[in-house]
């Protein structure tokens, strides 16, 4: 008996799994683990340990994940709350990232800005 209940149980996971793998994506706003991830590979260069190296890959990679303004509100208020604990050399390393990678976003990496009004 507790074999038949794993096997449905397991079915039942599955089902769910492919049934969310094919629904369409819904308007919710990138979270900020999502972007941390993305932005990952640029701790070794914005904490001077390490180049530039796959940077510029996850903050392409988020730049096009950010494709409605409730995205890029998102990913602004993450990386603002992110550069806040950041010392004066590491946030400029940080707030250099879109011009060293050649990624046009719509706002100022920086503590100041106002997410509100990034569209």
């Amino acid at each position: 008996m507790a074999g038949v209940m794993k096997l449905m149980m397991c079915s039942v996971l599955i089902a769910a799994a492919l049934i969310a793998s094919v629904a369409p994506p819904c308007d919710a706003a990138l979270s900020c683990t999502a972007v941390i991830s993305f932005v990952r590979p640029c701790n070794p260069y914005v904490t001077g340990t390490g180049p530039i190296g796959s940077c510029c890959i996850g903050a392409s990679r988020l730049k096009d994940a950010a494709r409605t303004t409730s995205d890029r509100q998102s990913v602004c208020n993450c990386l603002k709350s992110v550069t806040r604990g950041y010392s004066q050399a590491k946030f400029s390393k940080a707030e250099g990232i879109p011009r060293l990678c050649r990624i046009n976003i719509p706002y100022k990496i920086s503590p100041s800005t106002d997410c509100t009004k990034v569209r």
